[in-house]
């Protein structure tokens, strides 16, 4: 049945403005997006069976190009519009943390963190970099590696502080595993980190590692 025909109260779009967006499953969030369906099947329908066929809703977010064009009812300009849709999230949340001090609104940089880093199939090695008011200047991913680690470069990361003008910094990587402990790996590149970074008086507030869950801060763990 097309969802124009179902009761009032079912139909995503009302009941969204009814109840508010987060009223609606991820398939009936991703049917709005998706806006009709194909033959012989809804918009949720669709969007229910896209989930399926990319293992929820990050695996769908994290395709790349060509893996979400190979998709039901999907092609170039939907991938076209949901990346304008993940670039607008990104955006709103760096707007929320930028022009305060970080360290007040640790859940609003932890949650930017998190949209930017996690899901992505390989790790990436970002960076905030923060006024002497730690206020957030910029973000930057600055080495990208595979499941097994990135290569971080202190002088790279000494480059770019210099760059900024930053006094201070947040480190942040993903475990792809989804797992959000500290390796023995993670607790050395930000011991040299550090190091390196104490030679232009340029402090290390935290190092945050994404994945599953809300992440891992060291900084709350004692470790840095």
């Amino acid at each position: 049945m097309p969802i124009k025909d179902w009761p009032e109260g079912e139909r995503p779009r009302e009941k969204l403005l009814e109840r508010g967006a987060g009223a609606l499953s991820d398939a009936e969030l991703l049917a709005l997006f998706l806006r009709t369906g194909v033959r012989g099947k809804s918009a949720v329908d669709l969007a229910r069976e896209l989930l399926a066929d990319f293992d929820g809703l990050v695996g769908l977010l994290a395709a790349d190009q060509r893996r979400f064009c190979e998709g039901k009812g999907l092609g170039k300009a939907k991938f076209a519009e949901l990346q304008a849709v993940l670039e607008l999230s990104h955006r709103y949340l760096l707007s929320r943390i930028r022009g305060q001090d970080v360290l007040t609104s640790p859940e609003a940089t932890r949650d930017y963190l998190k949209l930017r880093l996690y899901g992505s199939p390989h790790e990436i090695f970002a960076c905030l970099f923060l006024d002497n008011r730690h206020r957030v200047i910029s973000y930057d991913e600055l080495f990208q590696g595979t499941i097994d680690g990135a290569s971080v470069h202190p002088r790279v990361v000494v480059q770019r502080v210099l760059a900024t003008n930053a006094a201070a910094v947040i480190f942040a990587h993903n475990h792809p595993s989804g797992v959000a402990e500290p390796s023995q790996a993670d607790l050395r590149i930000t011991q040299r980190l550090k190091e390196a970074l104490s030679l232009i008086d340029v402090r290390v507030l935290d190092h945050v590692i994404i994945g599953d869950g809300e992440g891992t801060s060291l900084a709350e763990r004692g470790l840095l």
